[in-house]
């Protein structure tokens, strides 16, 4: 039986965004680590049997990052597109992960690859959440010179998403650089203008303008376990990005 949403959920349909190195285990590492994939799907698979209807969004930085390979002489579109294929490599991954917690799951993907996922179309997207699959979107927009930051936006926009989730590998957004301060402060909420006028980072600048322009709220938090099913039941986690 399909999950069903309780009157306790913040967030009903949500669009999750994990970075590629979330799934490599290690800080600077690459490659995906077994462990780390199999952790990350049974927190997923927390979330989902709370009936929150997930779509995720996950880059392919753990393999080939495509701003690393234009800044080495790459053509940048050549770059962006190998970026793309990395992630279908870690959205096939995930997927498999997933299924093996018993939480059925479809890739998606903006490029045509119909020998292992389906290709992105919107509604097609839609109704597997409202049956209760987990929904991975993978290539990016499919197009380069676009982030999976905006592709997740973006996705999050197309499939009317009650919110944009950006796990991370900090608590949120700080007033300043935490590395560099140690009395940089964390922001429970933030205006989009101010997120794109001080240059806060984590998240591309982007995704945030096409947050603001349609009203979608963003949630920044660590990717440490219980988080996002913390955020869909409306706790206080990380920081809000909203008008």
């Amino acid at each position: 039986m399909d999950p069903k949403p309780t009157e306790s959920l913040k967030y009903q349909r949500v669009v999750v965004k994990l970075s590629g190195e979330a799934l490599c285990g290690k800080e600077g590492g690459s490659g995906i680590d077994t462990a780390t994939l199999k952790a990350t799907a049974l927190e997923l698979k927390e979330v989902h049997a709370t009936g929150v209807q997930i779509g995720i969004v996950v880059g392919g930085g753990n393999i080939f990052r495509g701003l690393r390979g234009a800044s080495e002489g790459m053509d940048r579109a050549q770059s962006d597109y190998m970026g793309m294929l990395a992630t279908v490599i870690n959205s096939l991954a995930l997927q498999d992960a997933l299924e093996r917690c018993d939480v059925p799951t479809r890739v998606m993907t903006a490029l045509e690859i119909r020998q292992v996922a389906e290709p992105y179309i919107r509604r097609r997207a839609m109704r597997h959440l409202a049956r209760g699959n987990v929904v991975i979107f993978a290539a990016g927009t499919g197009n380069p010179y676009f982030s999976t930051d905006t592709a997740a936006a973006l996705r999050a926009m197309e499939i009317r998403a009650d919110g944009l989730f950006k796990a991370t590998k900090v608590d949120g957004i700080y007033d300043r650089d935490p590395k560099r301060h140690p009395d940089a402060r964390l922001l429970q909420t933030v205006t989009y203008d101010r997120f794109l006028g001080d240059h806060l980072g984590v998240m591309d600048s982007t995704a945030v303008a096409l947050c603001r322009e349609n009203g979608l709220p963003i949630r920044v938090f660590q990717m440490i376990p219980g988080n996002i099913r913390r955020v869909c039941l409306g706790e206080n986690v990380g920081t809000t990005v909203i008008n």
